[in-house]
Order: structure tokens, then C-alpha cells, then sequence
């Protein structure tokens, strides 16, 4: 487990990374142009957010491998956060992003890797939740 944690934290790192390219690929800056000026600041806030928390959880992973993995409920609330945030984000690419999601090659390919690092990593915070290392 401590090497797929490790895994998982390099992978939710491409995610941050990948993240960063999304607001120019899908032209954020143009879309949120049209919307009211609290509206935008909070879309923008809540985009923070995101990638704060997906850093947060890439850097444990990478760094503190062991300590997810102790025993005690701290590890494991952690490391049930980390596979119900990535369940549901995977669970999200399913229902409701590809129903809205640019066509074409490129995007296909985005999102099967999306969607396999999301599954990965969730599934490897479930196993470290469920105390399997």
C-alpha cells in the first residue's frame, strides 16, 4: 500500500497539473465573462479550492504514505475523505460531465485518463481507509 499511495500521490499531482490547462482548453476566461461579478469570483474561488484540496491530498500521499497508513481514525477519516472526494469526482465524470464535455479525439482521450486516475486514486484511498496495507 505505501507504494500505491505514493503512485496515487504522483498521479493526483498530473491531475493538478492537468487542471491548470483546463480553464484555457474549455476557455474559461471567456465563459465566465458573461456571468454576474460575485457569481465569477466565487466560480473562480470554488476552482481554487479544488486544486488546494487536490494538492493537499497528492502531498500526503506522496509524503506521509505512512501515516495514512497507521492505525488510529485520523488515517483512516483521511483516507475516507480522499475515496469519497475522488469517488465522487469519478462518479461525476460519468453522470453528468461527458453529457457536456467537448467532442473529438483529444477530449476523448482526456477523459478516459481523467477517469482512470480518478478510479485509481479513489480506489487506492478506499483500500487505505479500509485499513488494507
Amino acid at each position: 500500500m505505501h507504494g500505491l499511495l505514493v503512485i496515487a500521490g504522483v498521479v493526483q499531482l498530473g491531475i493538478v497539473l492537468a487542471s491548470m490547462l483546463v480553464p484555457a482548453v474549455l476557455g474559461w476566461r471567456e465563459e465566465t465573462r458573461r456571468l454576474e461579478p460575485l457569481t465569477r469570483v466565487v466560480f473562480w474561488t470554488y476552482a481554487g479550492y479544488i486544486v488546494a484540496t487536490n494538492l493537499a491530498l497528492a502531498i500526503a500521499s506522496l509524503l506521509l504514505p505512512d501515516s495514512l497508513l497507521a492505525s488510529g481514525p485520523l488515517p483512516r477519516a483521511v483516507s475516507g475523505y480522499g475515496a469519497l472526494y475522488w469517488g465522487a469526482r469519478v462518479t461525476l465524470q460519468f453522470v453528468a460531465y461527458r453529457r457536456y464535455a467537448p467532442q473529438g479525439p483529444f477530449y476523448r482521450l482526456a477523459d478516459i485518463a481523467f477517469s482512470a486516475a480518478f478510479a485509481f486514486v479513489a480506489l487506492v484511498f478506499a483500500a487505505a481507509a479500509a485499513g488494507l496495507g
